[in-house]
């Protein structure tokens, strides 16, 4: 295979649009149809596409050749960092899964095999930033997966990164406190208020809902358990570092 240097960057050979638009298919913001609309999976692939055609060319292969699902299982037992981290991506969609028999990455949630090539693409974001994959990037990818496969992650997470896909497209990004907002009001219902923001700034002010548990008294022979901190959001992103979550999903 053609050499290249240590973990080459990724999705930088087409131009970002330059503000968000509807979509002429769908009609919602073009990318959030994504990948059921043929306008908004071309609008978002095409940052992958456009690399993996590079390596292609590189090699000397044809596009739906007989090499190309040949090359991909190669890019993803190559070592990481090897390969921009949007061919790794690219040949997961063109390898079926061993054990499901499912695009790689995307089949049922007890797929043992899916869940090991999910899990370990990953590894290419924290050892590529910031150089070769920036923060932006990193988020981008992460809602590309997710709604790549939207069953094997929470419906609240879904929701909030097919809500902030059109936005990612232009290179916005979300705070960690952003996201948990984000994800909160998808779980209260309020996904449809969320899709009529226009812009990114609207859609990550939604105001926080007041969520509230009822109170219950205290027995008197029962005494409350220490609380265990609480973790950061798994799939957002600092905002002081910008370094990608160490789990996307």
């Amino acid at each position: 295979m053609a050499d290249h240097q240590p973990f080459p960057p990724g999705a930088r050979r087409v131009a970002r649009p330059a503000a968000v638009s509807p979509c002429p298919s769908c009609g919602d913001l073009a990318g959030r149809g994504y990948p059921g609309c043929r306008y908004c999976a071309e609008l978002v692939d095409q940052y992958w596409l456009l690399d993996w055609q590079e390596l292609l060319a590189a090699e000397q292969l044809a596009e739906g050749g007989s090499g190309e699902r040949e090359l991909a299982e190669l890019v993803l037992a190559d070592e990481v960092g090897r390969h921009p981290w949007t061919c790794t991506d690219w040949a997961m969609t063109l390898v079926a899964c061993s054990q499901c028999g499912e695009e790689l990455g995307t089949g049922p949630v007890d797929c043992v095999r899916c869940a090991m090539a999910d899990g370990l693409r990953w590894s290419w974001d924290h050892a590529g930033h910031p150089t070769s994959i920036t923060a932006a990037e990193h988020a981008l990818r992460v809602a590309r997966a997710t709604l790549r496969a939207p069953h094997r992650r929470r419906d609240a997470a879904v929701g909030a990164w097919r809500l902030l896909l059109p936005f990612l497209l232009v290179g916005e990004l979300p705070t960690v406190g952003q996201v948990r907002r984000l994800r909160a009001a998808v779980l209260a219902g309020a996904y449809p208020e969320l899709a009529r923001c226009t812009t990114h700034v609207e859609l990550t002010s939604y105001p926080e809902l007041p969520w509230r548990r009822p109170e219950r008294p205290a027995r008197a022979d029962h005494q409350p358990k220490p609380q265990r901190p609480r973790e950061p959001a798994p799939d957002a992103l600092d905002p002081t570092s910008g370094e990608p979550a160490a789990d996307p999903v």
